[in-house]
């Protein structure tokens, strides 16, 4: 038989489809833009079907449904990323969270760590041989789909067709359910003096023909914005967004020196406007892959001067650096942070940086602080810490003493909280008193 009758055969309703579900059964959802729309909604407005299904679901794109009050006897959401629609359930326990390293999500669905036995996932039509591609969506969503008992597939005429080794075959498919709705979109952020500022600090650590890891957000494009004179910059990240569009079309990235897929802007997933999506579409430059190759150190490594930039939400002055909790409540997760930092130590000529605003609170608090908040989770070790990046300068923290870590740290404070922090500062070391 070949595909197209295959694919004939399995084509059906959303409704339909969602009957392979068992109660208890763990499904995994396809992660961030490609969420699958059509059997969200499906599963939502039949909850009365299920009970106690669990849904692991990494970022949460739309409105979330299946994570308000009323579901909680039918789904229950797991993630490793917390995001604003999801945040609520995490924090009032009508949701899970379970810390882990982005990488090692497909290890955890083989093994049988988290086993999957339901994989939703999002795909784009059919090429001439019966392959649709994950589009948008590599990173944990296509190892879930080869380790679960049931693929159910909603299959977008509006997905991108994106390569790499992103791909599935109609054989390999037990549902498909076809689509024809865009793909949820991020809004352009807003980049403020700030993040001009921070952008200009983080160019300064850049070095032409270097490869980039980057996120998304004001301060990620704003660093993209300060590129404008470098020469040959490569991508190898976790995720790339609309900024990156621009300098590849000035000529700026064309991953000429990249020692890995060279040529090649490589990421595990996708997620912006239209415009991104538009772009990446059957473009032979763009290649995705799973988290567990993308985001291995082991893997990043082999990008020769790999520079990671990533955020956080506050530093101690040892180093120590919480990214992912407001106090003891879940705001975000570790995503692949640490990955890339350890990647980029490893990287000959690589750098990490860690980038934020000098404040938080609209300036009322510093994120440069004596000690972490009661109950935060510490994200990267003060070991790791390498480059951290304020809009008041750069601190270099490797191979510094917990004194000259914490004097720079001061140095690209807010002057705000310089003071405070200066008094804890001759507080724990007391001799530097004499030599100042």
């Amino acid at each position: 038989m070949n595909w197209k009758e295959l694919y004939t055969q399995k084509t059906t309703t959303a409704e339909e489809a969602i009957k392979a579900i068992r109660d208890k059964d763990r499904v995994v959802f396809a992660h961030a833009a490609g969420v699958p729309q059509e059997i969200t909604k499906a599963l939502v407005a039949h909850k009365d079907d299920f009970h106690d299904v669990e849904i692991y679901h990494m970022l949460c794109l739309g409105d979330g449904a299946y994570t308000q009050p009323e579901m909680l006897s039918h789904f229950r959401h797991n993630t490793n990323f917390v995001g604003g629609n999801t945040r609520q359930a995490v924090n009032e326990d009508r949701a899970d969270f379970t810390p882990c390293f982005f990488h090692e999500l497909p290890h955890f669905f083989r093994n049988g760590t988290l086993p999957v036995d339901v994989a939703i996932v999002h795909l784009s039509t059919p090429d001439e041989e019966g392959y649709c591609s994950f589009g948008v969506s590599s990173d944990y969503t296509k190892p879930a789909a080869h380790a679960a008992r049931v693929v159910i597939a909603e299959v977008n005429d509006r997905m991108p067709h994106v390569g790499g080794d992103n791909h599935i075959h109609v054989s390999e498919l037990d549902y498909i359910v076809e689509t024809s709705n865009p793909l949820f979109e991020i809004p352009l952020p807003k980049i403020g003096e700030t993040e001009q500022a921070i952008g200009r600090y983080c160019a300064e650590l850049i070095e032409d023909g270097s490869t980039l890891q980057l996120g998304i957000g004001a301060i990620p494009d704003a660093v993209l914005q300060c590129l404008q004179d470098k020469k040959d910059l490569g991508i190898h990240t976790e995720m790339f967004s609309d900024g990156v569009i621009d300098l590849v079309e000035k000529g700026v990235i064309t991953g000429k020196c990249k020692t890995l897929h060279p040529g090649k802007l490589v990421a595990t997933f996708l997620m912006g406007s239209q415009c991104l999506y538009d772009f990446v579409d059957n473009n032979p430059n763009v290649a995705l892959f799973p988290v567990d190759y993308v985001n291995d150190p082991y893997v990043i490594r082999q990008n020769r001067q790999l520079i990671s930039i990533n955020s956080c939400i506050e530093i101690d002055l040892s180093g120590q650096v919480c990214s992912e909790t407001i106090g003891p409540k879940q705001f975000s997760g570790t995503g692949g942070q640490v990955d890339y930092i350890r990647g980029a130590a490893l990287s000959e000529g690589g750098k990490s940086i860690l980038a934020m605003p000098s404040t938080a609170a609209r300036g009322k608090v510093s994120r440069i602080v004596p000690y972490l908040a009661a109950g935060a989770a510490v994200t990267t070790s003060r070991n790791e810490v390498d480059y951290i990046v304020t809009e008041y300068g750069i601190a270099h923290l490797k191979g510094k003493t917990l004194r000259q870590r914490a004097e720079s740290l001061i140095r690209i404070a807010h002057p705000d909280f310089r003071e405070s922090l200066t008094e804890e500062f001759f507080h724990r070391f007391p001799l530097a008193l004499q030599t100042i």
